[in-house]
């Protein structure tokens, strides 16, 4: 050891000091050009949609369509299980006769009862909407 290296560590227990990670290159090569063909069609499939080319539009329009679809039938449900509560209440008049707490039953059925119906089919369309779309996203990608 010469007097230049006193104040220096040996190169071994330099090494043993730094760890392994402080040898290794901190820097990695990204390579943007590494694609598979499943992904080049991914890719073509949102250029599409980007530029709005007829296939983009036929995409697009069909998850309209199974959007709307689900909103129509669940609306329907809705509006027939509403129009049914009245008509029943009008053809079995005994149930309108009956009362809980002082209310009558025809007031508590049609004041209350579709609030929860309503909050419940929100979530079941809201469900639906996200799986459309999850679907929808999943084909794209492919």
């Amino acid at each position: 050891m010469s007097r230049h290296d006193a104040g220096k560590p040996e190169q071994a227990g330099r090494d043993a000091w730094l760890g392994e990670q402080a040898r290794k290159p901190r820097r990695r090569r990204v390579v943007l050009a590494d694609s598979t063909k499943s992904r080049g069609k991914a890719v073509r499939t949102i250029i599409e949609l980007q530029e709005q080319t007829s296939v983009g539009e036929k995409l697009i329009r069909d998850l309209i369509r199974q959007q709307l679809k689900s909103a129509f039938g669940l609306a329907f449900l809705v509006l027939v299980g509403m129009c049914l509560l009245p008509i029943t209440f009008y053809l079995f008049p005994a149930i309108g006769d009956l009362e809980v707490l002082g209310i009558g039953v025809p007031w508590l059925v049609l004041g209350l009862a579709p609030f929860p119906v309503l909050y419940g089919v929100g979530w079941v369309f809201r469900r639906q909407a996200e799986r459309h779309e999850r679907d929808f996203v999943n084909m794209v990608d492919r």
